[in-house]
């Protein structure tokens, strides 16, 4: 039972890397589009792919806790 607690834990991170992947793609299709505006947008694509991967660490330490703790 602890070790579907902690799988379901890490399921966050699969949504993570799909985000950080989707948010990738549409920043370079803008950057192909627009060239003069990859500055702004590399800017805001590193902020939203930090804050996806933070939820995936946060996740990650959770499933840890959920093993170490209750295991």
């Amino acid at each position: 039972m602890i070790a579907i607690g902690a799988g379901i834990a890490l399921i966050c991170g699969l949504g993570a890397g799909i985000g950080i992947g989707i948010a990738t793609s549409k920043a370079v299709e803008s950057i192909a589009r627009q060239p003069e505006a990859e500055n702004k947008i590399s800017k805001t694509l590193l902020l939203g792919a930090a804050l996806a991967e933070a939820t995936a660490i946060y996740g990650f330490v959770i499933a840890l806790l959920i093993i170490l703790f209750l295991g």
